[in-house]
């Protein structure tokens, strides 16, 4: 199976071939370097006049897509690391987000903004973070997040056919993850749905009873898996786990629908967990299932990451830190 890199660099290389209103832009993009992450390999030597390489400015970067977009034409921005889009909050937020209001649905900004998000690899406070929550409330925004059990491929495709501005976040640890297999996948009966920025329910192939879902995105999949087979294997409390792609606007009925057969939530995000993903979502479905649902969130600790491992480990969300936030969700 192919790599979650390699899926993107596909859709890449397919959206510039069968569209011509594609570019593609970005710092550092070009052959033989191909981006800080690789993800853009190859495709300036197959397309080099519609794969540009960018001055060091994220506001400029996003300013031209704007205008691009608003030609009919299809840009997508790459960010060399997904921290940096807070320089470019004004012209994503005041201008990208608003144009097709502001004219009164007479113009759209069919751009994607790709931001390499997360820790993990010792990249200190500046470039570790996961930001993407301080996006998802925007008008107008929609965020969408690749995951090893979906095809990232097929979410890029759809997110750069999509006719607003889509922000593609991409953990940077997913990268060099194969995309699962059914052998990868034998503990899980897998329901998909919710075209075409898919989730996907995991619950366990006995179909015996469970009395936890774990809503989650991303690479943050990886350790909700892990912990989920400790918990039934070694507790023998099985779970449901319920994987979004579309991070904003909510779509949370297959959620609901879990809750109500298991009672119980923890949310896991890698974002700092005051007001975050998991708040939202946490909030919204104790209104919709009010006294009928127990809450825990998960996320990093309220602090910068640090360059140190060890403490990078510390701030971060863990399989041990899942598996003890829903030991103690499930006392009682």
């Amino acid at each position: 199976m192919p790599t979650i890199l390699e899926s993107i660099n596909s859709a890449l290389h397919t959206a510039l071939e069968n569209d011509p209103c594609v570019y593609v832009l970005g710092e550092d993009i070009l052959d033989p370097y191909g981006g800080a992450f690789k993800v853009t390999r190859g495709l300036s030597t197959r397309f080099p006049e519609r794969v540009l390489t960018t001055p060091i400015s994220e506001a400029a970067i996003l300013g031209i897509c704007n205008g691009m977009a608003l030609r009919g034409l299809r840009p997508v921005a790459e960010v060399m690391f997904g921290d940096f889009v807070t320089l470019m909050a004004d012209q994503l937020i005041n201008h990208a987000a608003k144009f097709r209001w502001m004219y009164n649905d007479q113009v759209r900004v069919p751009l994607v903004l790709r931001l390499p998000m997360g820790g993990r690899r010792g990249y200190g406070p500046t470039h570790s973070q996961s930001l993407e929550k301080h996006l998802l409330g925007a008008p107008g925004l929609k965020a969408v997040a690749p995951n090893t059990l979906g095809n990232p491929s097929d979410l890029l495709l759809a997110a750069i056919a999509d006719d607003d501005p889509v922000l593609f976040v991409e953990h940077k640890l997913l990268y060099t993850r194969h995309l699962l297999t059914p052998e990868d996948l034998l503990d899980w009966k897998v329901e998909s749905g919710g075209r075409p920025f898919p989730f996907h329910i995991l619950r366990n192939a006995e179909n015996l009873p469970a009395r936890l879902t774990i809503a989650t995105y991303g690479y943050n999949f990886e350790l909700a898996r892990e912990a989920a087979r400790e918990l039934m294997y070694e507790y023998e409390i099985f779970s449901e786990i319920v994987l979004f792609s579309q991070l904003s606007p909510f779509e949370l009925d297959p959620l609901f629908d879990s809750l109500r057969r298991t009672g119980r939530l923890l949310t896991l995000e890698e974002g700092t967990q005051t007001l975050g993903w998991g708040a939202e979502v946490a909030a919204r479905s104790a209104e919709q299932l009010p006294g009928a649902v127990r809450i825990r969130r998960l996320g990093a600790l309220d602090l910068p990451i640090a360059n140190a491992k060890s403490l990078e480990d510390d701030i971060l969300p863990s399989t041990g830190k899942i598996i003890q936030t829903a030991l103690a969700l499930l006392e009682n």
